[in-house]
């Protein structure tokens, strides 16, 4: 199972992060736990200065921007 975490405290992109990353997961039919993070000092153990955050299985993927579906599509598969 791939754990993902949405980093943010509830902004536009913070919002629009999460419905696009529970959207692909829920299409393409993949194994995965989605846990929205709100906390700032949680927030700032992944050294992130910008939200939206991106982890999937603990790793940072991406911070401040929303990223391509392709591109999530492809860490979310491990790719």
């Amino acid at each position: 199972m791939v754990t993902v975490k949405i980093l943010g405290t509830g902004c536009k992109k913070c919002i629009n992060l999460e419905l696009k990353v529970r959207e692909l997961i829920s299409q393409k039919g993949i194994d995965a736990a989605v846990e929205k993070v709100t906390d700032i000092n949680e927030m700032m153990n992944y050294g992130i200065m910008m939200t939206p955050g991106l982890v999937i299985n603990e790793q940072v993927k991406s911070y401040g921007i929303i990223p391509k579906e392709e591109q999530i599509l492809n860490w979310l598969k491990g790719n």
